[in-house]
């Protein structure tokens, strides 16, 4: 996913943050600039809400239609079906112990289909989830849905595949620039072009 905007800086802001980090550094010898602390660093989202959950019947627990990851940087994303919306996603912060409103990341109203599968690593989250017209009644998803977010998780990739029973699993590479969607074929995504021309 390609983010707009350029980030300046003055020469002189540029020298006082090496020194800072420098210092940083030699007080620390243990400590590393990484992928994980600028994901942190870049998350802009507000967290005031409590984590909410699927109204899809299911008796039993945990819920296939509920599911959770946490992220490397503490962070955890939710994922959820809800009736007449969709898909349905919200992001903790340990450091403001809530959650991020409920948004609708796929709006559809046709049925739900089988559980939802969270991957997340290196700052990034992939998700796979189904829909179908007549799944309630048994029936096999009509559309595949694949979604990857990173950074402050405001904006996600997806990437619906129509008449197809659905992915089978996400990985998501040890840098999280690249997740791979498998079932009998395979579907890329790469933070330098989104899901391609797929």
């Amino acid at each position: 996913m390609r983010r707009p905007g350029i980030q300046v800086l003055t020469w002189g802001s540029a020298s006082v943050w090496v020194m800072v980090a420098a210092v940083v550094a030699c007080g620390h010898p243990d400590s590393t600039a990484d992928d994980v602390s600028q994901n942190a660093s870049e998350d802009s989202s507000t967290y005031t809400s409590e984590l909410q959950k699927s109204d899809l019947p299911w008796s039993g627990s945990p819920s296939p239609y509920d599911a959770e990851v946490k992220l490397d940087d503490g962070r955890r994303v939710a994922m959820y079906y809800r009736r007449g919306k969709g898909l349905v996603e919200q992001h903790y912060s340990p450091r403001a112990k809530a959650w991020t409103e409920a948004i609708v990341i796929h709006r559809t109203e046709v049925d739900a289909c089988q559980g939802i599968e969270l991957r997340a690593n290196g700052g990034t989250v992939a998700a796979i989830a189904n829909f179908g017209p007549y799944c309630y009644d048994g029936e096999p998803p009509a559309a595949s849905i694949a979604a990857v977010g990173t950074n402050s998780l405001t904006r996600w990739d997806i990437n619906v595949t129509k008449d197809f029973d659905g992915w089978e699993q996400a990985s998501v590479s040890d840098d999280g620039h690249e997740v791979a969607f498998r079932s009998d074929t395979t579907l890329r995504w790469t933070r330098a072009d989104g899901f391609g021309d797929q």
